[in-house]
């Protein structure tokens, strides 16, 4: 029975190979998605980057840099946590209490801060962690108080030496120092980069944390390994300010390098959520490829019957086949798959979403689980397609093989009227949340409705034939022919729309997502900065330039801008969680604050702002379940809380910010406390370009309120390059599936083909019926992804932007004309090539 079943699948692929070309073409490009998903996943999760600075400093000690919350109750409670949104840090007593520990032979405090010169930006270091980080003099001696020593860098950049000055400006203003030496040129980053060096209490002055450092820094005793030292000071540090962790090795790199954990946030994202996205995607369209495969040899299948092949015989046929073609497609796809997250993880690292010592991680894991996904898919769809014609008897088996069967599988049928009523549930789910909550809904949306797509194909295939084919009824003869064919054959009609429906539906989400945010965020910024005058610097502004612009001639109101993100909890119950939101510290008043910024205020007083009060965005209000006269928990961005008073709801925080702080608030949680911008408004009468030439003589770049508000769309480009990349590859995909099932389709007509040109039906009738049935296919998938996509984006942009989703009609008529284009192309010339070999003889 083995042998027989093995010999049938082994014959069917070597006597007939396109039938199983396009089942091949699937397979390899689904391979090649989830193994460049599952690339990046495990990048994302084996990350980590070698210590360089702290190479020296055998153990380090450092805040947790995670905000830690508790969601649930009893056996439902669960314990998560968030990501500092800059950098949490640890009280500088604890550099004595290292130095005490047992094993401990010396302890550093160590800090890093921004400063700016006239010749550019540097650097800022305390003294005291330069022997941990292979830093030593070549000419001069350590920095004393009013003292520092520069990287060679650093003193030719600025044309300094031993014994000049160099005047720096620190958040808190302008400072001149003695140089007292100049460092030899090392391999670490300290004596090639453009660095300075200060007396410890000096640097934390100027990095604005006076009592505090960025981590530190233990050497042990001759005799003690880092790892008992280790032991030691996690006790000596236990239930300190910000929980301070011990990190030893490999560890030693993470803390050095504070962006590697939002980028291994971004690669697990990219390969865990949307890589389960994609693959679902990849499951859809092979199953149904394989499932075509297998039911357009219904006749053969029927055929083997009739002479006697038993259920079981068939069964292990196709599961052969399955075992013959799956593996070597899997391994087809895995070299473009590298290709794709090797291209992918570059363009990251390329614009900074990720860390240059930071390498794509690649074992055998995600090449296995590709093939293996790929194989299991192939398997369970050829079974499930040849369950019905293995099971039946080998007559009626012949009659449904001539003849599509009208009623569908009544477990199918059901299963897909479960995933559609789903859908429906989940849009009003989704229409009555608000932010994050809908967004989370509106996932939920678009998965369900194309599972709902995928299993009740032929029913909705007959139905867009029926409602598409009355207009082709009244048509030429080709037209006619079309849509009679169309109604006939509803499950072949499936299997080529639904892949047009999967490109359109997530290619529409990803792209018109972003462009509904940049079209809400660009009118609320546009309305909302009403400053005249934009004072701005790439590295950012001293506190002091509000203040020197307030006494320009001319100028009626000035506000300092410092811009960060605090972690706010959203949601409700169980699925409440803490979110990343975009915050702005101001300096001055209300007051002064609405003469620059109309931030739309609905409910409460913008001059009510000062210490210990926010005003806030109306999404974030709604998500946060807060109001005014209410205190909202937040945590800035070390990771320090703090429950301020609601006193202004405001309505363009996507815009500008979704919440607005008094600057002390921030100023001395962020590791720079630059101003981003100042904005600033011209006296009634006053001459804007005077006003303008003034303000340029603080030696700053001032532009006007269009130009900055054009400017700040260069924040978004990640995003919105991340989504287009994401949509090309699941569009691109799903384009790909949808040529391979029409020139399947077209090529396994040829019997019909010709029949038709036997009775008389003309080349170019037949053509143009093919031509008709691509467009009704396309229409069909154009129709069904566009609806798709409006349920799944109306609730999500109303969650997340308050309004309606905004989709340029150009980039929707590129995506509705590229699937009516490969429709046409994929039919047509098989067609033809098919008309070729059964044209009859005269």
């Amino acid at each position: 029975m083995r042998p027989l079943s093995n010999g049938l699948a082994r014959a069917a692929v070597r006597f007939k190979p396109s039938a199983f070309a396009g089942t091949f073409i699937a397979l390899a490009v689904a391979a090649a998605i989830v193994s460049a998903c599952g690339i990046l996943l495990e990048t994302g999760i084996r990350a980590s980057v070698p210590p360089q600075r702290y190479a020296g400093a055998p153990v380090v000690i450092a805040a947790d840099q995670r905000v830690h919350y508790v969601i649930g109750h009893g056996d439902g409670r669960s314990d998560e946590s968030e990501q500092v949104p800059d950098r949490a840090r640890l009280d500088a007593s604890l550099v004595a209490t290292a130095a005490r520990a047992p094993g401990a032979a010396a302890a550093a405090p160590d800090v890093t801060f921004p400063l700016r010169t006239a010749h550019g930006s540097l650097t800022g270091h305390g003294w005291g962690a330069a022997p941990f980080t292979g830093v030593a003099l070549a000419s001069g001696a350590a920095p004393r108080d009013g003292e520092a020593v520069l990287s060679p860098g650093a003193a030719r950049a600025t044309g300094t030496g031993v014994g000049g000055r160099i005047t720096v400006t620190a958040p808190d203003g302008r400072h001149t120092f003695r140089v007292s030496g100049v460092t030899r040129k090392a391999g670490s980053a300290d004596g090639d980069g453009l660095t300075a060096w200060f007396t410890d209490h000096r640097a934390r002055a100027l990095s604005g944390h006076p009592t505090t450092v960025d981590a530190v820094l233990v050497r042990p005793r001759p005799g003690t390994t880092p790892d008992r030292l280790a032991a030691h000071l996690e006790r000596a540090v236990k239930g300190g300010a910000h929980s301070p962790r011990v990190h030893t090795g490999g560890g030693r790199g993470a803390i050095e390098e504070p962006a590697l954990a939002n980028a291994r946030e971004t690669l697990m994202g990219l390969g865990g959520s949307f890589g389960g996205i994609a693959t679902a995607v990849a499951v859809f369209t092979t199953a149904g490829t394989v499932a075509l495969s297998v039911g357009q040899r219904g006749r053969e299948v029927a055929l083997l019957r009739a002479i006697g092949a038993t259920p079981r015989q068939i069964r292990r046929s196709v599961a052969a086949e399955a075992l013959l073609v799956a593996p070597l497609a899997g391994a087809a796809g895995l070299p473009p798959g590298y290709g794709l997250a090797h291209w992918w993880f570059g363009q990251l690292k390329e614009k900074g979403a990720i860390p240059g010592p930071v390498e794509l991680s690649v074992s055998w894991i995600p090449l296995v689980t590709a093939v293996g996904a790929g194989l299991l898919t192939s398997l369970l769809a050829g079974l499930m397609a040849a369950r019905r014609p293995a099971r039946i008897p080998p007559g009626r088996a012949l009659g449904e093989a001539a003849v599509e069967r009208l009623r569908p599988g009544v477990i199918r049928t059901v299963l897909g009227v479960a995933a559609l009523v789903g859908g429906i549930v989940m849009t009003g789910v989704a229409a009555s949340a608000s932010g994050d909550d809908a967004a989370n809904a509106a996932l939920g949306v678009v998965m369900l409705f194309m599972l709902a797509v995928a299993l009740l194909g032929p029913v909705i295939a007959r139905l867009c034939a029926w409602l598409i084919g009355l207009p082709l009824r009244a048509g030429p003869v080709s037209a006619h022919l079309a849509s009679a064919n169309s109604r006939a054959n509803a499950r072949r009609l499936a299997s080529a729309i639904t892949p047009i429906v999967l490109a359109m539906a997530f290619s529409s989400t990803l792209v018109f997502m972003h462009t509904s945010e940049d079209h809400a965020g660009d009118r609320q910024r546009r309305a909302g900065i009403v400053a005249d005058q934009v004072i701005s610097a790439p590295d950012g502004l001293p506190s002091g330039t509000a203040a020197r612009a307030g006494s320009v001639r001319g100028v009626a109101a000035s506000v300092g801008l410092l811009r960060t993100g605090v972690l706010v909890p959203v949601g409700s119950g169980d699925g409440r969680w803490l979110r990343t939101a975009s915050t702005q510290g101001v300096s001055g008043s209300g007051r002064d604050l609405a003469a620059v910024q109309d931030l739309d205020v609905r409910k409460g007083r913008l001059d009510a702002l000062g210490p210990g009060r926010v005003a806030v965005d109306a999404l974030l209000a709604k998500a946060a379940h807060t109001r005014i006269g209410q205190r909202l928990a937040l945590h800035l961005p070390d990771g320090t809380r703090i429950s301020p008073t609601v006193v202004a709801i405001y309505g363009r925080g996507l815009g500008i910010a979704e919440l607005t702080l008094p600057r002390t608030a921030l100023a001395g949680h962020v590791t720079s406390s630059f101003d981003s911008d100042v904005l600033v408004r011209d006296a009634e009468g006053a001459d804007r370009k005077a006003v303008a030439a003034a303000l340029g003589r603080l030696g700053e770049q001032v532009t006007d309120r269009d130009g900055y508000a054009a400017a700040q769309d260069e924040d978004r480009k990640l995003n919105a390059w991340a989504n287009t990349v994401m949509a090309a590859v699941l569009g691109g995909f799903a384009a790909v599936a949808a040529v391979n099932t029409l020139v399947m389709t077209v090529l396994d007509r040829r019997r019909e083909l010709g029949t038709l040109r036997l009775i008389g039906t003309t080349r170019r009738q037949v053509l143009g019926m093919v031509r008709w049935e691509a467009l009704l296919v396309a229409t069909a998938g154009i129709a069904l992804g566009t609806a798709i996509a409006l349920a799944t984006l109306v609730p999500m942009m109303r969650g997340l932007t308050g309004e309606d989703p905004y989709v340029p009609p150009l980039t929707y008529a590129g995506f509705a004309g590229a699937a009516v284009a490969l429709g046409l192309a994929a039919t047509a010339l098989p067609a033809r090539a098919a008309l070729r070999r059964t044209t009859p003889k005269p």
